[in-house]
Parts: structure tokens; sequence; C-alpha cells
């Protein structure tokens, strides 16, 4: 009892310390000048993870009065960036960058934290992802580089790696070619074995591929899809022949709409009716395999 009461008495006594100690002074920080990390270890003296923790936790601080007061911080990768320099393992910086940062964000600051992310945490698929989303949407394009970082998942021992993450590799590859090559390279993975259980996911990419748009329900109402689910699975299962699959799926093209006429203001119906004859599809078009001979 005499030492829950001395226990009792030291927390009291903390508290009203913090209470009535005076605050500490500001330290004037400023981010738009960071030391470089091979000049922080000398001052670190061997305690490179704990200074890496203060630099991260001062960023987040001065992005959190960012949030409150309206202005825009901009060295939140630049933090990231030396925080994970000192500690390479400090496994927060990766993944808080990753999450917060657009796409499409202008600022590349955060491109080296996340390839760092990549090579550190390999095994980590989402530290991967947010670095080849970056690569494929951001300010420089870079799809075969985010084919490359993601294909390594595709035949990861790891089950709980989602389907569509396992071939979005492909996504990537598919975005560099051009439209004939891309849909060759689709129907000759729906005739791998080892691509058998991907199968839906080729009817949204060659939907997309084929110039067409829309959301999970709209392409479901949508009868071009339909036909390009019935194509894929005859040729997957051996009923379609793969030329005639081709073919057919090529006809299958949306037409681009025509550019309105500046002289008189309206669009050129005849070309219009035209390209839309051209793209028009008859299930007749593709016959089975075996009436071939």
């Amino acid at each position: 009892m005499r030492f829950l009461a001395c226990i009792v008495l030291a927390i009291a006594l903390v508290a009203v310390a913090f209470h009535f100690a005076k605050p500490l002074p500001s330290t004037n920080f400023d981010e738009s000048f960071l030391p470089k990390a091979s000049s922080v270890r000398y001052i670190a003296a061997g305690n490179d993870a704990s200074v890496a923790g203060l630099f991260w936790i001062k960023g987040l601080t001065e992005l959190g009065e960012s949030y409150l007061t309206g202005k825009e911080y901009a060295y939140l990768g630049h933090v990231a960036n030396l925080a994970t320099e000192l500690d390479s393992l400090f496994y927060t910086p990766y993944y808080f960058v990753g999450g917060v940062t657009p796409i499409n964000a202008t600022d590349t600051s955060d491109f080296v934290v996340l390839r760092r992310a990549s090579q550190v945490y390999p095994e980590n698929w989402r530290l991967s992802l947010y670095y080849a989303l970056r690569l494929a949407r951001g300010p420089y394009p870079d799809r075969a580089e985010a084919a490359r970082v993601m294909r390594r998942y595709f035949d990861s021992p790891d089950t709980t790696i989602p389907d569509h993450i396992r071939t979005i590799y492909r996504s990537f590859e598919l975005d560099t070619m051009q439209m004939e090559v891309a849909l060759e390279t689709i129907l000759n993975d729906v005739m791998q074995p080892r691509f058998k259980k991907f199968r839906s996911s080729f009817y949204s990419k060659t939907y997309k591929l084929l110039g067409y748009t829309g959301v999970l329900q709209e392409k479901m109402n949508d009868p071009a899809y339909d036909e390009i689910k019935r194509v894929i699975d005859g040729l997957s299962d051996g009923k379609i022949h793969p030329q005639l699959a081709y073919k057919h799926l090529l006809q299958m093209k949306k037409p681009e709409v025509a550019p309105a006429d500046t002289a008189n203001g309206s669009v050129d119906s005849a070309s219009v009716s035209e390209a839309n004859n051209a793209a028009a599809t008859d299930a007749s078009v593709v016959t089975p395999a075996d009436s071939l001979n």
C-alpha cells in the first residue's frame, strides 16, 4: 500500500509540473531548408532512427497546421526522404506519403520515397502499388516501369494479394502498346492456362481497349460488353478460333465521332453513319472452330 501511495504521489507531482511549466520556445524550423542525411549522421551519434523520428514528427506537425490554417505544405516528401534516408526501415513515412499523395500530383518529391519503399519492402504490394500508380499517372508517365514494379506479384505465394493486383502489371503494359498489339496480347493471355482464373479481368481490359467507357453498372447493360464477354469465353473454351476472335473484336472498335463542320456547324451524318455501320457486330461473324472444316 505504501508503494502505491508513492506511485500516486509521483504521478501527481509530474502532472502539476506539466501544468505550471512554461511552453517550450519555438524552434523556428524551416522545412524549406533540410540538411543532408550524411550531415545529420555526424550529429546523430549513432541515433539515426531516433533523429529520423524527430524529423518525421515535426513534418507531420507542420502538415497538420497547414490543414488548420489553409496554407499549402509542400515539404512532406522532402521530410519523408530525409527520415527514410536516416532509417530505411522506418515504415510509417512510406505508407503515409503513399496514402496521402494524389496519383496525379505534379510535385514528384515523393517518387524517391516510394521507390525506396518498393525496394526496402518488396513483399508489401501496397507500397509498390503506390509507386506504380504514381509512375503511370504522374506528370511524367512511365507505364513500362510501373509494369516492372508490379510484375513480381503475379506469381507471389502471398495468398492475401487480390487477383486484380496480381494482373495489374498487364494493364500498365497494355497502355504502352498500340491497340492492335495490345488486343493480340490480351487474346494470347486468354489462351494461357496460368491466366485461366483471371478471365473476368480480360472483359474490362478489352472493353476499355476498344474505346468504350463506363462504370460497372453501365458496362453490364452495354451489348458491346456482353459481346466481348461471349467472344473471350468462346476463345478461352476453345470454341472460337483465335483469328476469328481477333478480327471480330477489331471490328467492334468504337468509332470516333466526326468533329463538327465549322462551316455549317453540323456533323457529317453520312461519315458517322458509315463508321457506325463498319463497327456494327453480328453474332454470326464469329464462327465456332468446329464449323471451320
